[in-house]
């Protein structure tokens, strides 16, 4: 009972750090151009903020014109939540009305609580918590922030940019305990910040990706899987 009420504590903290996100994109949206239904239809419908926000800056740079490359971006930054579907589908449940339901809340933050949890049935809960809770606290304020985005004025002003990178990264950081996962972590974020200026949105988050593909794949600084039977033959 202890560890369930842990595990709800860190998903409504992921929930609170990322629903205040969702005040930046509302404003952020309607600066763009955006009407506050349009800036509301696109939490409810798309909810990725990563993709949202991938949308919205397209969209305010070049207008009507750049919509099929803000819808381009947007799908290129939305593609990561088709792997976190295949690593989450034994996880929600096994039946189908299940693993359909969890299709729209399966993102960044609802699968990192989930799979930081040993315990599968821990893992739903993690994960049912923080997808639900950061759905319905983002398009909240996702209308907060479009209703009083002049008021507001630049949301980085109030910090409103880094609060769900750095609720994901608090949710990384425990992890950050063998050779591999730093190295793969390093050298991601490198890539990805390295190609940023040279790349459509969308792309230096996938291409990073491969990085973590090919050291999973290779195992490189990894443990040999022969060392780990060796040493557990030693010691039973």
């Amino acid at each position: 009972m202890n560890a369930e009420r842990e595990v709800w504590r860190e998903a409504l903290g992921v929930v609170l750090a990322t629903s205040a996100y969702g005040v930046s994109f509302g404003a952020l949206a309607v600066a763009s151009g955006l009407d506050v239904w349009q800036a509301c239809v696109l939490s409810l419908l798309m909810f990725t903020g990563g993709s949202q926000f991938a949308f919205v800056g397209v969209f305010a740079a070049g207008g009507i014109s750049a919509l099929p490359s803000a819808i381009a971006s947007a799908a290129l930054l939305g593609v990561r939540n088709v792997a976190y579907g295949m690593r989450m589908s034994p996880i929600v449940g096994t039946t189908r009305s299940r693993r359909v339901a969890a299709a729209h809340f399966t993102i960044d933050e609802s699968t990192a609580v989930a799979i930081a949890q040993s315990d599968p049935r821990l893992r739903r809960v993690g994960f049912w918590v923080t997808g639900v809770g950061i759905f319905i606290g983002w398009n909240l304020t996702t209308l907060v922030g479009a209703l009083v985005g002049d008021v507001l004025g630049e949301p980085r002003t109030w910090g409103l940019d880094a609060a769900a990178a750095a609720a994901f990264l608090a949710l990384l950081w425990p992890r950050l305990v063998q050779r591999q996962a730093i190295a793969v972590g390093a050298a991601a974020a490198v890539v990805a910040a390295s190609l940023t200026p040279l790349l459509m949105p969308g792309l230096p988050v996938l291409v990073a990706a491969v990085v973590a593909i090919v050291v999973g794949w290779f195992n490189w600084l990894g443990r040999d899987p022969r060392s780990v039977e060796r040493t557990a033959g030693e010691t039973s």
